[in-house]
C-alpha cells in the first residue's frame, strides 16, 4: 500500500479562524477527514501532520525519506522563507506536490515567490480545500507511473 505524507505548516491548525474571504470557513480537521476518506477509496495510507515549527517540519520530511512514497506539502508562510524546508524536500527523491489553498499569484507580492517550487514535481494553488483531494489524486497517479 502506498504511503503519502500530507504536511501542513504554520497557522493551518487555526485555518477556520483565518481570513474567510481567502481560506473559507473550513477546519483542518475537515480537510483531514476528506483526505482520509479519499485515501481509503484509493487504497492509500495517508498520514497528516501539522506544525508551526520550521525545524519540526524539516525533521518530519527527513524521517519521511525512507517511509513514504510521496509528500504533499502546504508549507504556508514557510513557502516564502524556508531554505531549510526546501533543502529537506530536495533530499526526498519521490513525488512531491506543493499545495496552496489560495492562489498565491493573486496575493501580496512576497507570497508570489516560493522557495519550494523548483524542488517539487507539481504546484497546486488556488483551488481552496479541494486542492488537498486533487493533490491526493495527482500524487497517486504520479507514483503509479
Amino acid at each position: 500500500m502506498k504511503k503519502i505524507l500530507i504536511l501542513n505548516g504554520p497557522n493551518l491548525n487555526l485555518l477556520h479562524k483565518r481570513d474567510k474571504s481567502i481560506y473559507g470557513d473550513i477546519s483542518l480537521k475537515k480537510i483531514e477527514d476528506d483526505c482520509y476518506k479519499l485515501a481509503s477509496e484509493l487504497a492509500l495510507k495517508v498520514e497528516l501532520k501539522q506544525s508551526n515549527s520550521e525545524g519540526e517540519l524539516v525533521n518530519i520530511i527527513q524521517e519521511a525519506i525512507d517511509d513514504f512514497d510521496g509528500i504533499i506539502i502546504n508549507a504556508a508562510a514557510y513557502t516564502h522563507t524556508s531554505v531549510a524546508i526546501r533543502d529537506a524536500l530536495e533530499m526526498f527523491h519521490k513525488p512531491k506536490i506543493e499545495l496552496h489553498i489560495s492562489n498565491i499569484f493573486k496575493r501580496e507580492e512576497f507570497r508570489q515567490n516560493s522557495f519550494l517550487s523548483d524542488v517539487v514535481d507539481a504546484v497546486i494553488s488556488g483551488l481552496g480545500i479541494d486542492g488537498y483531494t486533487i493533490s491526493l489524486l495527482a500524487i497517486n497517479n504520479m507514483i503509479e507511473k
